[in-house]
């Protein structure tokens, strides 16, 4: 007697930022017959969207094109938050911070040129200015800021738990943990196989968002797709009110320091938070990274918090490890896989994607359901002629699918 599988019209491996948008956008179309699977708990604290916030911003130096995304974004974080009565998106307003003499100032610059080219709300103020409005910040004579009021915080843990929700609300299945171990195309039905450590499950479509564990579903990412060790820490404030939403945006800082630092006010927590980009340059794996937090970590963070938020150069009261996901170029992967046109690969990454987790969830869907989306993605797409895509085509097409 033959294994009965269950079959569902489609199924989400992974139930981060991405993937739990990408469960509520199926949801809204398919009801009971999508099945989000996560290995974790919702908004779990192993992989890339724990901590409390991510920034969210429409002055991109990364590239213009990403802009048009972020603004639907914005009208689909207000859509959620309408929908689960969370509140998930608050705008503190952002700064893009660097010296004319920096390497970094090409970001300003890039910034700076965006908001021009979208028509985005934007005002360039000296170092003095900032310092100024702004009491929590430090900043040398020789700074430039560009702030666009519409930057902010998104509450990361509550947008997953939102969208995880809300997608059950319109009947969506989730299991949690329950690993994947592995897919494949069924040759005969074109069906896509989806084994876990608990069951054997049938689908005609598959969205793969697995963060820092694709290359463990997607195989051919392996050397493509590099995983970083990172770590944000949060530090006592002296003037604690001079870090509040209301007199701190959150800001990217691309000074002489190699790649820059990133934070936030106090959020859900009395005090400031703060990243840099690329931290130690530790390269890692998800199963394998050190969880530990050491005092080199702390001196990598202190460098910037005595140097531009001298109030905040106290005490570092908590500090989490996470995980950035690099691609060569920084940009995400979005697309149908080469082989296998019911397999939608997303990874939204590279320390910058949080902030489309609502929209990927819809360009996902869109993909997964009529096979296109509006959405322009054309830089996100597998295209041979970006860094490490062409060795990836060449792996995807030439091996069988990753049945384990």
């Amino acid at each position: 007697m033959s294994e009965e599988v269950p079959r569902y019209e489609a199924i989400v491996l992974g139930l981060g930022g991405h993937g739990s948008a990408s469960l509520y956008h199926l949801s809204k179309q398919l009801g009971d017959k999508v099945l989000g699977i996560e290995q974790f708990g919702v908004a779990h604290d192993k992989g890339s969207s724990h901590g409390l916030s991510r920034i969210i911003r429409l002055a991109y130096h990364e590239h213009p094109s990403y802009v048009p995304l972020l603004k639907r974004a914005y009208t689909l974080w207000r859509e959620l938050e309408g929908a689960t009565g969370r509140g998930l998106l608050y705008e503190t307003g952002g700064l893009d911070i660097a010296p004319p003499t920096a390497t970094g100032y090409n970001g300003f610059k890039r910034a700076l040129q965006c908001c021009r080219e979208h028509g985005l709300e934007h005002e360039v103020l000296s170092a003095e200015e900032v310092n100024s409005r702004y009491p929590g910040y430090t900043l040398p004579p020789h700074f430039q800021a560009l702030l666009q009021p519409q930057g902010g915080i998104l509450a990361s843990e509550r947008c997953i738990a939102a969208h995880i929700s809300a997608a059950q609300q319109q009947g969506a299945q989730v299991h949690l943990h329950e690993r994947a171990c592995g897919w494949w195309v069924d040759p005969r039905t074109q069906d896509v196989m989806v084994k876990t450590d608990k069951c054997k499950y049938r689908a005609g479509r598959l969205v793969i968002t697995g963060g820092a564990w694709m290359t463990q579903l997607i195989p051919e990412f392996q050397g493509f797709l590099k995983v970083e060790r990172q770590v944000v820490g949060w530090f006592k404030c002296q003037e604690n009110h001079h870090f509040q939403q209301s007199l701190f945006p959150v800001f990217i800082l691309l000074d002489d320091s190699q790649n820059g630092f990133y934070g936030f006010p106090a959020f859900d927590h009395k005090s400031m938070k703060i990243g840099k980009f690329g931290h130690r340059g530790e390269w890692s794996s998800p199963d394998t990274l050190d969880r530990n937090v050491y005092p080199e970590d702390e001196e990598v963070l202190r460098v910037a918090v005595q140097k531009y938020f001298q109030s905040a150069n106290h005490e570092m009261v908590q500090a989490v490890p996470c995980m950035f996901s690099n691609t060569p170029d920084q940009h995400f992967i979005i697309d149908h896989h080469p082989r296998h046109k019911q397999v939608i690969v997303c990874s939204a990454c590279s320390g910058h994607g949080f902030k489309f987790c609502s929209v990927v969830g819809e360009i996902t869907a869109d993909l997964a359901l009529k096979g296109q989306t509006e959405h322009p993605i054309d830089l996100l797409r597998f295209n041979p002629a970006r860094p490490g895509i062409a060795e990836v085509l060449q792996r995807m097409h030439g091996s069988a699918s990753p049945k384990m």
